[in-house]
């Protein structure tokens, strides 16, 4: 296609040979892109949009192929052409569906029309097309709301395609949604509370749906019109089922009775946890309720019981951060903290740092809010507010029990960071987690927390900072040229003629390109040079000159190496690593 686009513009006249050849005699030689072209302004955005919208009404191109250009930003480009054909545009990602007027239409209709109706108005029935020129496809959907004229709108066929797909799983549970009905008919409001078998099977298949898709967490919404149910698989979310703002109500209310929370308390946050069988595995789902404008939203962290912990040498470090880390967590004493946002992998960490260093000989015990996975041989206990069981008063308690070693789930206060701070320098171990966006930052964070400068560089040991980038789908991978602002801003790091890929998309990565996650890392091992800057109150400049004379390893830096290796991508680096 971009061959052949490229001669097209050639042979039309948008594109001249001396334009073309600026790119051939430029050192090095640049590739022959739509990118190129646009970014050397041989070609305005404006001149292609026109040339496009030309193209689309002589039925020289479609909009499906247009669609699979790269190098171009598509969303102005979709915007523009919309315009000139006098169709609104609409980008599905922002736009709730009427889930009550899309079960009108055959899927089957839809599907063949590449259509989706989006909403109802006293005017008309807004309609999303593929392709806005196909009068056949308005004509017949039109047929189907005789009653009202239909306005047509344009979105990216791909989002449509995948908005279909999503809405064909939820047409499959059809018939457990009447039935669910049928039992709030025959029962009225208090069925809610009975033994209702279609929101049990309801439940059923939302929590495999999420356990065949490797979700972490189920999130489900109440909106304005509808019931969303989505996943998180792979850090992103992705919206698994679609249904009617009336099935919201016996979904949390079963999802309440099953975590054995209050099913009138609507008003107030509500944490609790159950076990399901799923496939034949048990697992546990922590819920969280939280009420909200349209009513509640439910999440559900998805807790594998029969998942082997994660060794360390398998959670992805390069080479060069698993020999330091190592190294930290070996010392007999002082503190050792893994930094990140929320999401990032630093209590898998944790874990996995605990199942190297355990020992018989050892007393270990850890303090977390809450305990998400059993370890042998050592004590874990669980935070408990209502009963008076902080971190803080916890940890106190826990250094009467004459540890060795220490594992605090998270230290979220100066308290807390006080007591861990003089564990460590009364000849314990500590390990914890902090929130900073990167391990240098770590060391100003809990100086700004009250913490004595003196204090500070007599307990530290190391920081790891860490995120979690999605891999490459094996399957359907594919080399691929960065665009020249990407390499740019990686040009500092990268290696000269490296290769770069991304994932296509096929059936096994759901056409998202990615599969799986690992670590990108930073460690900021505290040497004596360092330990004597932290204590006389060095600026993070000047400990990061320190960090860099000591051999330190960015986490960009680190991601990028991962990109180049082909387990991951630019762009996801970029999502992640940017500071």
């Amino acid at each position: 296609m971009a061959h052949n686009l490229i001669q097209t513009l050639l042979d039309e006249g948008v594109v001249t040979k001396a334009g073309i050849a600026i790119l051939i005699k430029a050192r090095p030689p640049k590739k022959i892109s739509l990118e190129n072209l646009i970014s050397e302004k041989i070609l305005t955005m404006d001149t292609l949009q026109k040339f496009f919208v030309r193209k689309l009404r002589q039925g020289n191109f479609s909009i499906t192929e247009i669609e699979e250009i790269e190098g171009v930003d598509l969303d102005p480009l979709f915007k523009k052409l919309a315009e000139e054909l006098h169709v609104g545009y609409i980008d599905l990602d922002d736009t709730e569906i009427n889930m009550s007027l899309f079960s009108k239409i055959p899927y089957s209709q839809l599907v063949k029309y590449g259509a989706m109706p989006l909403d109802e108005a006293d005017l008309g029935i807004k309609v999303v097309f593929a392709d806005p020129l196909d009068m056949g496809a308005q004509d017949a959907i039109q047929r189907l709301f005789p009653h009202k004229p239909i306005q047509v709108y344009l979105a990216r066929p791909k989002k449509i395609w995948q908005h279909l797909q999503r809405l064909e799983i939820t047409q499959s549970v059809k018939g457990l949604i009447e039935e669910i009905r049928a039992d709030l008919r025959e029962g009225g409001a208090e069925k809610e509370t009975d033994e209702s078998p279609a929101v049990l099977k309801l439940i059923d298949l939302i929590l495999r749906d999420a356990v065949i898709t490797r979700a972490s967490d189920i999130h489900i919404e109440a909106t304005e019109k509808n019931c969303i149910v989505r996943n998180r698989i792979d850090g992103m979310l992705v919206q698994s089922f679609l249904f009617d703002k009336d099935i919201f109500n016996p979904l949390s209310s079963r999802m309440k009775l099953l975590s054995n929370l209050d099913i009138a308390e609507k008003r107030k946050p509500q944490d609790g946890r159950f076990t399901h069988n799923v496939a034949g595995k048990e697992f546990d789902f922590r819920v969280s309720t939280l009420p909200t404008l349209f009513g509640e939203s439910i999440v559900l962290r998805v807790l594998d019981k029969s998942k082997v912990m994660i060794r360390l040498e398998d959670a992805g470090m390069s080479n060069h951060c698993y020999k330091l880390f190592t190294e930290a967590i070996k010392a007999p004493y002082g503190i050792v903290l893994v930094t990140g946002p929320t999401g990032s992998g630093k209590t898998t960490t944790l874990y996995g740092a605990l199942n190297a260093i355990k020992d018989i000989r050892d007393k270990t015990i850890t303090v977390e809010d809450p305990v998400e996975y059993q370890m042998g041989g050592i004590q874990q206990v669980n935070v408990n507010k209502s009963a008076g069981l902080t971190f803080a008063n916890a940890l106190r308690s826990i250094l009467r029990q004459d540890p060795d070693k220490i594992m605090i789930g998270e230290i979220r206060d100066a308290e807390t960071l006080r007591i861990a701070i003089q564990a460590a320098l009364t000849g314990h171990l500590v390990l914890s987690t902090l929130h900073t966006n990167d391990a240098i930052s770590a060391v100003t964070r809990i100086l700004d927390m009250g913490i004595e400068s003196y204090l500070v560089s007599g307990a530290l040991v190391a920081i790891q900072a860490q995120r979690l980038v999605r891999k490459i789908c094996p399957h359907c991978k594919v080399p691929t040229t960065p665009s020249i602002k990407a390499l740019e801003e990686i040009a500092e790091y990268a290696t000269e003629g490296a290769t770069y890929y991304k994932g296509e998309g096929c059936k096994e990565c759901q056409h998202t390109g990615y599969i799986g996650r690992e670590m990108i890392s930073e460690v900021f091992p505290i040497s004596e040079t360092t330990s004597h800057l932290i204590a006389s109150g060095a600026s993070k400049e000047a400990l990061m000159a320190q960090a860099k004379k000591e051999g330190f390893v960015s986490m960009l830096e680190d991601g990028i190496r991962k990109a180049e290796a082909g387990k991951t991508t630019i762009d996801e680096i970029f999502r992640v690593a940017r500071l």
